[in-house]
């Protein structure tokens, strides 16, 4: 195998594993991309808050134009009572440079199709609807065999298989991710007139309820609440769920809450945290994105990080140096703290509104974590 061009499985097609696979093909290099879900998650989800250094790595994929048109970008964010009352407006912290936006809001769905997109145009292989089922290791690549019994041989396996990743765990790293405490209800709704930037409402019948506008109509609301045994709500119940914290709330909110009314346009997700320590590899087997790290949505980073992890691991890929284990470890190393000023910095946020502490400095925790951002990752 190793006189046979360099050959890269990616396992897994969300936003880490879309962006690695599109700077690996620039580069040259064969890429499969595998994705479990028949529809490469095309539909999923309401939402997503995409700051500066996102929308940095969006652009070195070449897609900037294509999400600046669908998303709406702002460059403030309102703290507001309960009530509505807006009792502070921060400026955001350019973290991907003056010449982008502070923040970006859009549909995810909408996201994931640019990216989807880009894969195609790539060149990459892709196979929709398979899994890896098996991994074994040589001293120079990589068998894997597939859901759908086929086999294939590779120099590198990219394992970007999100938060419970089973290429994590088939090179043997143990860590798993643990529930914080906290859980959030979220909906796509139509975007009423005077909403501009993501407002937060801290307090009420839930620790957070907010919205991001994500185009000229659209927004997507959440509201944040302890979690709870999933198997005791009904799903069918969970619109009348999530209307019910969000009447506790005023401003934009009794028009938001109007909308919430199909039970299937509701997620309900737990918060989680996860950050492997040590190394990100095994071999010629490394993991990015949520696979390695995920933190709860308190400053809106968990895509940041994975689409970092994806320009800092094709650049160092297509380097010149040798794929071996002290590349990866330079991988992990240039990642590590980054990440882990964004998981703590998340988890401390929750942490302070589940302690039940008011006089939590939140702003400046945010100011601080925002401002090592800055720095190319």
């Amino acid at each position: 195998m190793a006189d046979n061009p360099r050959r890269i499985l990616v396992i897994g097609g969300g936003a880490s594993g879309n962006a690695v696979t599109v700077l690996l093909r620039r580069a040259g290099l064969a890429v499969d991309l595998v994705e479990a879900k028949p529809d490469w998650n095309a539909t999923i989800g309401s939402g997503i808050t995409l700051q500066g250094n996102a929308l940095r790595v969006l652009r070195e994929l070449g897609v900037w134009e294509q999400v600046s048109a669908s998303g709406h970008a702002f460059s403030t964010l309102g703290i507001t009572a309960p009530d509505g009352t807006v009792l502070h407006v921060a400026e955001d912290i350019k973290t991907g440079g003056d010449d982008l936006p502070a923040t970006l809001g859009m549909q995810r769905p909408r996201l994931q199709q640019i990216l989807i997109d880009a894969v195609r145009a790539s060149g990459a292989t892709i196979r929709l609807g398979t899994t890896a089922e098996a991994l074994e290791q040589d001293a120079d690549g990589v068998s894997v065999r597939f859901s759908d019994g086929t086999e294939g041989s590779y120099h590198l396996v990219i394992g970007a298989d999100g938060l419970n990743s089973a290429t994590r765990a088939a090179i043997g790293i143990a860590e798993k991710p643990e529930p914080t405490g906290m859980a959030i209800w979220r909906i796509a709704a139509p975007r009423p007139e005077g909403v501009e930037r993501s407002d937060l409402a801290y307090g009420g019948p839930a620790f957070i309820a907010g919205y991001t506008p994500t185009s000229e109509n659209t927004l997507y609301a959440f509201v944040v609440e302890a979690c709870r045994d999933r198997a005791s709500i009904d799903p069918g119940a969970y619109a009348d769920e999530m209307r019910r914290l969000a009447r506790g709330y005023g401003g934009f909110w009794p028009e938001i809450t109007r909308h919430i009314t199909d039970p299937q346009k509701v997620n309900y997700t737990w918060f989680d945290r996860l950050l492997v320590d040590g190394s990100w590899h095994r071999g010629r087997v490394v993991l990015i994105g949520d696979a390695a790290h995920c933190c709860p949505p308190t400053m809106a980073q968990g895509a940041a990080m994975s689409l970092e992890d994806a320009l800092v691991l094709a650049e160092l890929l297509t380097s010149g140096r040798d794929w071996d284990d002290e590349l990866f470890q330079t991988y992990y190393e240039r990642r590590v703290a980054r990440v882990r000023t964004v998981v703590e910095a998340s988890v401390q946020i929750g942490q302070w509104q589940l302690d039940g502490v008011r006089d939590a400095d939140v702003p400046g925790l945010i100011g601080r974590t925002m401002s090592v951002l800055k720095e190319l990752p």
